[in-house]
Parts: C-alpha cells; sequence; structure tokens
C-alpha cells in the first residue's frame, strides 16, 4: 500500500518511470555521440560526423513524445490556473 502511494507521489512530483527514462535516453545519446566523435577523431572508426549525430538525435528523438505530453500538460496547468 505504501509502495503505490509512493509511486504516485513521484509521478505528481514529475518523477515518473517516463521521465527517468527520457533522461536516461538524453545521457546516453549525448555519450553516444561524445565517444563515437572522440573515437573518429583517433581513427578508431570511418563514420561520418554527421552520421554520429544524427543517431545520437534518432535515439534522443525516441523519447520526444514523452517530453512533449509533460510540456503539454504544464501549458494546460498554466491555461486553466
Amino acid at each position: 500500500m505504501d509502495e503505490n502511494k509512493t509511486d504516485s507521489e513521484d509521478v505528481k512530483k514529475g518523477k515518473g518511470p517516463a521521465k527517468k527514462t527520457s533522461f536516461a535516453a538524453q545521457i546516453f545519446s549525448a555519450v553516444w555521440i561524445a565517444v563515437l566523435t572522440i573515437c573518429k577523431g583517433f581513427g578508431f572508426i570511418g563514420l561520418e560526423t554527421g552520421d554520429i549525430i544524427y543517431s545520437g538525435i534518432a535515439i534522443a528523438g525516441i523519447f520526444m513524445p514523452v517530453y512533449f505530453s509533460i510540456w503539454m500538460d504544464k501549458i494546460r496547468d498554466i491555461k486553466l490556473g
């Protein structure tokens, strides 16, 4: 019973599992771009810089609907007061 109460409190505070997953995806995509760019600089991989950046954007973009729904909820709260 207490576990359900804690989960609902986290969701109300904006710390639900979807937001944590989206944040983790954004961190992963940033690390992905940084590591692959460093590897390209040392000549370990032959990918183009654009391909590295686009793949990182795609990883973060997959989770964009989660942040879009959070933004829409905040806008709705502002309008309804």
